[in-house]
């Protein structure tokens, strides 16, 4: 969906804070593979944060560049607005992309807003020129006001580079009192709309709703709003002024074609759909799976890269259990797989197997605030790989404590990340 305590922040954290525990102990410097898996993760974090800060995750319907957009208004008028033309039939595309200003990216925003409020402060980013490469996103945004309150909204309209997955309905484990819904649309377009918070970690504060239109040759729009004003602006928990329904209208308006159309052409390769997984990405789940203990029921599986996240219920209350697959790791956490001297031998333990891997087993609260106890069994092979097991008394690290305990014993933990079946 954290540096702002936004969606993928957290899981690009979780990863990090996982690479350096105990980093206050020791702090060597990083491997080369490690540098690269932050840098990755860290580029999907980006991805995702482009969509959220000082822009919106409106997603577009538009089959083709140059395509057709969904026949839908603004959100205060169900008739595309009369200045618009029909869309263009067929898959051509023109050789020079059109320019569009930040100007017009702000008028386009503002004609689709409710008639029935007041508009102020818009402004927004444009292209360079046709085919700007440099321009990530087009952006816009402005203040809205009616008779219910004040509203911040905002959009970004960009193309997926190949590989890229649009935002989607982030997993509950990283979001867990986000109530999202995706919608498949007739020219295969996919939209997204979400009722949110602006700080994940409880569900009170700042509403924030958002709305993601990925269409099926990789253009997204995003288009968020906040109760109150501003990003941050407002704790009071205001409802903001247009539904998640009236967000999905705006962002499927073809009155944001030209913005579509002065995008960089898509580059070669294909853009990675929501929930589709290549083969590295579902090993460590099943894996996981398979060590679990049987009679429990599985739900939200979310794996990516080596990082696989899973809610377990074992009819006593759900918890979040993850497992982190990693190589090239043995400069990176040199000093770290020991215990701190005062962690406590109840809390800590670590001890170098004879075939000379490294395990240590800790328990403590979870980084989070709250009630929440983490345990982990972390393992690290003399060649450098390495396998960090977790779980949580809950079913996401920032959610509400669901049983006294994890489920599993640390020397289940333990067994579990010694298991051969991680590397085959």
């Amino acid at each position: 969906m954290p540096l702002d305590d936004h969606d993928h922040d957290d899981a690009f954290a979780r990863r990090l804070s996982a690479a350096l525990e105990n980093a206050a102990h020791a702090c060597p410097p990083p491997s080369t593979d490690l540098v690269g898996r932050a840098t990755e993760r860290g580029r999907r974090m980006r991805r995702a944060r482009a969509f959220q800060v000082g822009a919106g995750c409106t997603a577009l319907t538009l089959v083709a560049l140059g395509g057709t957009l969904l026949g839908t208004g603004g959100a205060g008028d169900a008739t595309a607005p009369r200045d618009v033309p029909p869309a263009a039939s067929g898959p051509a595309r023109p050789a020079t992309a059109p320019a569009i200003s930040g100007e017009e990216m702000a008028a386009i925003l503002k004609s689709l807003m409710p008639k029935d409020g007041t508009v102020s402060d818009a402004s927004g980013t444009g292209s360079a020129g046709a085919g700007d490469k440099n321009r990530t996103a087009l952006t816009a945004k402005l203040t809205y006001t009616d008779t219910h309150g004040t509203t911040g909204i905002d959009i970004a309209v960009r193309r997926l580079e190949p590989g890229d997955r649009p935002g989607g309905c982030l997993p509950v484990e990283v979001r867990p009192y986000d109530t999202c819904e995706a919608h498949t649309l007739p020219d295969a377009s996919t939209l997204y709309t979400t009722k949110s918070y602006t700080h994940p970690n409880a569900d009170t504060g700042q509403r924030r709703w958002y709305a993601e239109l990925a269409t099926a040759d990789g253009a997204v729009l995003f288009l968020q709003e906040f109760g109150g004003g501003g990003e941050k602006a407002s704790g009071s928990g205001a409802a903001p002024a247009l539904s998640v329904e009236q967000l999905g209208e705006v962002v499927r308006s073809p009155a944001w074609r030209k913005a579509v159309a002065a995008l960089p052409a898509p580059a070669s390769g294909t853009p990675t759909a929501p929930g589709r997984q290549g083969a590295d990405d579902q090993r460590p789940a099943e894996v996981l799976t398979s060590l679990l203990p049987p009679g429990g029921r599985i739900t939200d599986r979310n794996a990516d890269a080596g990082l696989v996240q899973l809610v377990y219920d074992d009819g006593h209350g759900k918890s979040m259990i993850e497992a982190d697959v990693q190589t090239g790791m043995a400069d990176a956490l040199s000093g770290l797989m020991d215990c701190p001297p005062d962690s406590g031998s109840s809390h800590c333990r670590s001890e170098t197997l004879p075939d000379g891997t490294r395990v240590k087993v800790t328990q403590a609260p979870s980084e989070k605030g709250g009630s929440a106890v983490v345990r982990a069994a972390d393992t690290l092979r003399p060649d450098g790989r390495r396998v960090l097991v977790r779980e949580i008394n809950s079913y996401a690290e920032s959610g509400p404590v669901t049983r006294p305990e994890p489920p599993l014993s640390p020397d289940r933990l333990r067994t579990m990340a010694l298991d051969p079946k991680w590397f085959g």
